[in-house]
């Protein structure tokens, strides 16, 4: 008699299978008559060439979590073609959110030798490099720190960029540090912050892969359906972005220590940073 594997077991061993790969499992929901499908949200998250796209995080202290987002986004953009990424930040800013770490680019399918930085001093010759950078047909895409609100960048330089970027062909990511919104014509906009990431199922000591809590909080692309407000958890993988399926109690640990965190009074040092000087005194 043939033995048949519970549907419980398989699940679990296909989850087995993807923990030691890396590679995103297609859901069930996702599978309709024989072909792979996408949530509206995810579809998002993969290349989209010749788009304007925001990324909020709330402060400074999550421009790493906002950084890894944007070259997750950029991940399947680059190519033969087109080999070079750009990230361009004001000098005065980048004292207080530091550069990509080299070592970690190839995580997200990056490297050093494909990463172009500029430091420009005004947020004017920032937009300007923006604009000459996303006209060459070998760079496919630009990440740009635009942390300060800034007049230089408004609503009609916003449109000048995307309509740039259509034409030439490569996206364009900012990267903003602010609770508040201003009026731009970016195709989407994404509200992020980093998330506590699960475990490795074989050793619950190692650090997980990285995790975002991630809001869609515009679209003006037509495959998206999502409601405005809409959060999901991502994780990464070699191979892009994909849903966690939390359960109520990993949801409630990254809610806690999510969007829901607020920076600590100033001059306070964080906690876990105060536990270390603790130690070394």
């Amino acid at each position: 008699m043939r033995n048949v594997v519970p549907d419980a077991r398989l699940a679990e061993l296909k989850a087995r299978i993807a923990a030691i790969e890396r590679q995103p499992l297609p859901d069930r929901d996702m599978l309709q008559a024989g072909q792979e499908t996408e949530p509206s949200l995810l579809a998002l998250t993969r290349p989209l060439p010749g788009v304007l796209q925001e990324i909020y995080a709330d402060t400074r202290s999550d421009s790493g979590g906002a950084l890894g987002f944007a070259l997750g986004l950029v991940q399947g953009l680059v190519g033969a073609s087109r080999p070079a990424v750009f990230f361009l930040q004001l000098a005065h800013e980048a004292q207080e959110t530091g550069l990509p770490y080299a070592l970690g680019l190839p995580g997200f399918g990056l490297t050093a030798d494909r990463l172009v930085v500029g430091r420009l001093a005004h947020p004017k010759e920032l937009l300007w490099a923006i604009e000459e950078a996303i006209a060459c047909r070998a760079v496919a895409a630009v990440i740009a720190e635009l942390p300060e609100e800034t007049r230089a960048l408004d609503f009609t330089a916003s449109r000048r960029l995307s309509l740039r970027a259509a034409t030439g062909g490569a996206s364009v990511l900012l990267l903003r540090y602010s609770r508040e919104r201003a009026a731009s014509a970016a195709r989407l906009r994404w509200h992020v912050a980093p998330a506590p990431s699960q475990p490795p199922p074989f050793d619950d000591r190692a650090p997980g892969e990285p995790r975002w809590r991630a809001v869609l909080e515009r679209s003006g692309l037509p495959q998206s359906a999502l409601r405005g407000g809409e959060e999901i958890l991502l994780d990464w993988t070699k191979n892009g972005f994909i849903p966690v399926r939390a359960d109520p109690v990993e949801r409630g640990i990254a809610e806690t220590a999510g969007f829901s965190r607020r920076p600590p009074p100033s001059g306070a040092p964080p906690a876990a940073l105060g536990n270390r000087l603790a130690e070394a005194s």
